[in-house]
Formats: C-alpha cells, structure tokens, sequence
C-alpha cells in the first residue's frame, strides 16, 4: 500500500490510525491508495501491537438447539455489541473434554474473557490462564478450583417454594424427577425438595425419586412407573424443562389430574394440555448480568469473585380442561 500511495509505511500507519501532523496532501494519498486496494484494518493484529484488547469475547454454552442457551447466548451477544466487542459461541455438548479443548481454542485467539456454562464439575484447567489475566464469569454453575464470578439461578429455594405450593395444596405423595445430581442444577434443586419436606414433617420417600433422568422419553417412563405403582404419586416435581415435557405428555395421555410442578419455564408452556406451574426465572437477565459482570472484569475491576444470584417465582401454565 505505501508504495501504491508513494509514502513511506510509517506514514501510512499515521493515517490508519488517525494520529495527527499528517499533511493533507500524503493523507489523501494513502485514502486513495485504501479504497483502490480495498484494505480492511486487522483489528486484532492492531491490538496485539498496541496492547490493547481483542475487543471479541467466548461463550461456551451446552446446547445451542436448546432454547434456554439460545437465549442466554442472543443476551451475552446484545451486551457484547454495547460494548463494541465480537462474540464468539461454542457447545461443549454437555461433554467436559469438549468444554476443555473449546477453553484451550478460546485461549489461543486471546479473548478479552469468557462466559462459561460448565459441563464438567472440575475446572481447575482453566486456573493457568486465569492466573495469567483471563476474565471468566461461570453461568448457571458454579466454579469448582478455581476463583472466578458466578452468575446462578436461585435453584434450592425455588425447588423448596414449588414443593411448599404443593403441600400447601394438601398433597403428601410427591414423585420426583430430576437429573443427575453430578449437575449443580439438579443437586440444588433435589437439596430444596428435601427441606421443603423436611420443613412439613414428610418422609423423604426414595420410592417416589427418580434421578439421572435427562430428556423426555426417560421422564415419560419414570413418570408411568410411579403411577403404576400401588400408591401413587398425586403430584410431581420435574427437575427441569425437558423432564416437565415428558411428564406432561403421559399424564395427558393418561388422563390424570395429578399436580405438577416443573423447574424452569419454556416456550409454549402456556399452551401445555393440561394445568401446570412453572418455577420461572429471567433466562435474558441471567444471560445478560454474566456479561455485564465479564465487561467490568475488563474494564478493570480487580475485586474479590462475586456470586450474582437470579430469583425464581412461580407460574401457572397449562390448558384448563374444557378451555377454549
């Protein structure tokens, strides 16, 4: 380009980069030589020189077909565009090696700081990389070795206040379905059905659990299983979306009016057969307060690791019988 222009590169790095005391007469000359060579600036290589930031940030989310990630993705992109920053997502899969190798690749392309949903449970890998400047704010679980923001969902009192609506409402057999408790969803949420139980003076019943239960063909069959069962359940408490899908579909396709309550709204859950509570929270500010957090960390802030913690209510969905 300066030998297009008939300057020296020094002169055309002035002009690129705005800075002052350029004549008039070479600045033109080197504007033209741009819109004839049709030179686009390598910001990150601009950056890397001057040491200033990448202006692009990570996601490393589960599962971008899911809605719920989809979500907290479209939030980190909107702040991220605040903030004149690129955002580059990624799935692990719910795979921990996967969420790895993704962690390294990020790494590597020097990202300004990473939003992160955990699928693993140690992420001591990620503490090299946060001792040499990374910012990192974890998503719906928390950081296992190694100090970093949180931003969660209120997930043991949401379960304890969907489990009291029930008791409240006379019910004592309550079946339960929820996923592993590896995941610090699902932990929580299982933590919340037993004090909630506890607090009324009702047995925690193992007859009446069903864990490690992850999609809605699975929440179907254990579903039928209590039913089935001698004493069956007359309500139940679904650990997450997927799960209360697949409860739905085989109480209506019983016929049953036992109660349900599910974690987690979803979409075109008011539209559901039957009635049904959700434990809703704000998926968009979830999304949006681990951002805002990972943008403060960029701009400096070197405070203590902080936990931003989401609150839950709950949501009556669902088709009354008869409705129209």
């Amino acid at each position: 380009m300066a030998a297009v222009a008939g300057v020296s590169p020094k002169t055309v790095s002035r002009v690129i980069n705005n800075e002052p005391n350029v004549r008039p007469e070479l600045a033109e000359r080197v504007l033209a030589a741009i819109g004839e060579l049709g030179f686009r600036r390598n910001a990150m290589a601009s950056s890397l020189r001057s040491g200033r930031e990448t202006a692009t940030i990570g996601l490393i989310i589960e599962d971008l077909a899911n809605l719920f990630y989809s979500t907290i993705a479209a939030e980190v992109a909107r702040v991220a565009r605040a903030h004149d920053t690129h955002l580059i997502t990624v799935s692990s899969e719910e795979d921990p090696e996967l969420e790895q190798r993704q962690f390294a690749q990020l790494c590597q392309r020097r990202v300004d700081g990473l939003v992160i949903v955990p699928a693993g449970a140690d992420h001591s890998y990620t503490r090299p990389e946060a001792e040499m400047g990374m910012r990192m704010v974890f998503l719906d679980r928390p950081p296992s070795g190694v100090l970093a923001d949180s931003v969660l969902v209120d997930n043991e009192a949401g379960a304890r206040a969907g489990i009291a609506s029930l008791l409240a409402d006379g019910h004592r057999r309550i079946g339960v379905v929820v996923d592993s408790p590896a995941i610090h969803t699902a932990r929580e949420r299982l933590a919340g059905v037993r004090t909630a139980l506890a607090g009324a003076g009702v047995p925690y019943d193992d007859s009446l659990v069903r864990v490690g239960v992850s999609d809605p063909d699975g929440a179907a069959r254990a579903v039928a299983a209590m039913l089935d069962a001698n004493d069956p359940p007359t309500a139940f408490f679904t650990g997450n979306n997927r799960i209360t899908v697949g409860a739905v579909r085989e109480l209506y396709r019983r016929g049953s009016g036992a109660a349900l309550m599910g974690f987690d709204d979803f979409e075109l859950s008011a539209l559901m057969p039957r009635p049904l509570t959700v434990i809703a929270y704000d998926v968009r500010e979830l999304g949006r307060a681990a951002a805002v957090r990972l943008f403060e960390r960029i701009g400096g802030d070197a405070s203590w690791p902080s936990e931003i913690t989401i609150p839950t209510r709950l949501v009556q969905r669902g088709v009354e019988p008869g409705a129209t």
